[in-house]
């Protein structure tokens, strides 16, 4: 068999043999069936795991002889072997330009080889990923990723009928036909949707990289963007949590885990595993937490201001161990944030990560702590995620514009005659 090969424009030969070894026969009397690859004159040999008597073979046509069961079980393996070495060698010379006898023996054996079907590369991604867990990946996003894998599987057997899907199938009718099923089928909000879309997508580059598409499928569709949440509290709310009383242990006890997520930024998992050696004293006798994230292995360097400091201090004698806080499950603090938005009055849908956004938002930039600050207290590794976590609210805004009215009222004047007689700043600046 004769092919050309595009790396070098020049012809190259391509043969499949199947042979005995007689020179290891068993006990029994029967030799190893061998394979053998041949390109460009380089050969790669390779075990067919199959066994026979040196009797029943024809060297010449490299298959058993004779009409027992025995020989049209081996003769049609080696048929199928022959077929996908084939289909090997073909695919490689198509998509890669080059093959080697070598190349082809292991994919093959399974070695080097690409998956070719979505969910078959999804298991591949889900796979590596487990690995990064407690290295720089977090269990919950590895639970996530497996988590969209099922719904993917479920939409699989549902629309098509099948377990999995060749990857060059995919085309801008399958994620429509998916999005529609995510929205309808499973009655998913948009955010939702989002949140499943983006790690398909990420298979889909997965497969571009590794070279088994050519290009995204996907490229001309565009989700429906989910309404933007303010993810911060107001201060008119900031202040309701604070001064509403609140009678029962367990919500109080959220409400405090809350506001000092408010007033140190960290996150959930970064409280949990907070501990005496995360509190530092500096030679001014300030308290820092020094915190490795959980997230991203970042430094947080956070000064600790006083209402942190008092919660800390709230709570010491429930200590157990080394770590400042007993933290009960993020399910149950979320779920009891939601009963103390009721009762103070806070129409926005409370969660513990809130906290961060409102350390941010009202408790840093609001108060003119510059962005670059922020960002290494946070533990961002870049700044660009600060401007994006923390928005600007009006009122910094307001407080900013009249710091600069007040620098440059005597610096800049228009000519008196052109004033209004009863012209007053305070008209426009109160």
């Amino acid at each position: 068999m004769k092919t050309i090969n595009k790396a070098n424009n020049k012809r190259s030969t391509f043969a499949v043999l199947f042979y005995i070894n007689k020179s290891k026969v068993k006990k029994n009397g029967l030799c190893p069936v061998m394979g053998r690859i041949t390109i460009d004159g380089k050969v790669a040999q390779f075990s067919t795991k199959a066994t026979i008597n040196p009797g029943c073979w024809d060297a010449k046509n490299g298959r058993a002889t004779g009409k027992t069961k025995e020989a049209h079980v081996l003769n049609r393996k080696l048929d199928k072997l022959q077929t996908e070495i084939q289909s090997h060698y073909s695919r490689m010379v198509l998509e890669d330009g080059y093959v080697t006898a070598e190349g082809v023996k292991n994919t093959l054996n399974g070695i080097g080889k690409k998956a070719t079907n979505l969910l078959e590369l999804f298991r591949e991604h889900n796979e590596e990923f487990k690995l990064r867990v407690g290295v720089n990946r977090v269990k919950v996003t590895y639970e996530y990723y497996r988590h969209s894998y099922r719904i993917l599987e479920a939409f699989l057997k549902l629309r098509y009928h099948i377990n999995d899907i060749a990857l060059y199938q995919l085309n801008h009718r399958f994620i429509d036909a998916y999005d529609f099923y995510l929205r309808v089928d499973r009655r998913m909000t948009a955010n939702t949707v989002l949140n499943h879309i983006i790690p398909l997508r990420k298979i889909i580059r997965r497969a571009i990289s590794q070279d088994t598409l050519k290009r995204d499928p996907f490229a001309s569709y565009v989700p429906e963007k989910p309404l933007k949440q303010r993810r911060h509290l107001t201060m008119d709310e900031f202040q309701k949590l604070l001064n509403t009383p609140i009678a029962e242990k367990h919500l109080e006890y959220a409400r405090d885990m809350f506001l000092f997520a408010c007033f140190t930024g960290l996150a959930y998992a970064d409280m949990k595993n907070l501990s005496e050696k995360h509190l530092r004293e500096d030679r001014n006798g300030t308290l820092w937490i020094r915190i490795e994230r959980q997230k991203t292995k970042s430094e947080c360097n956070i000064r600790l201001l006083n209402m942190a400091i008092q919660i800390i201090e709230k709570y010491r004698h429930e200590r157990t161990d080394d770590r400042i806080f007993q933290m009960k499950t993020l399910k149950s603090i979320d779920e009891n944030l939601k009963t103390i938005a009721r009762k103070c009055g806070i129409e926005s849908r409370l969660t513990h990560h809130m906290g961060r956004h409102t350390y941010a938002t009202q408790v840093c930039l609001s108060q003119g702590v510059p962005i670059e600050t922020l960002s290494k207290m946070m533990g961002h590794r870049s700044i660009q995620t600060t401007q994006v976590y923390a928005k600007i609210t009006n009122q910094k805004v307001n407080e900013d514009m009249k710091i600069l009215s007040n620098r440059i009222e005597n610096k800049y004047k228009l000519v008196k005659e052109r004033l209004p007689e009863k012209f007053s700043k305070n008209q426009y600046y109160k």
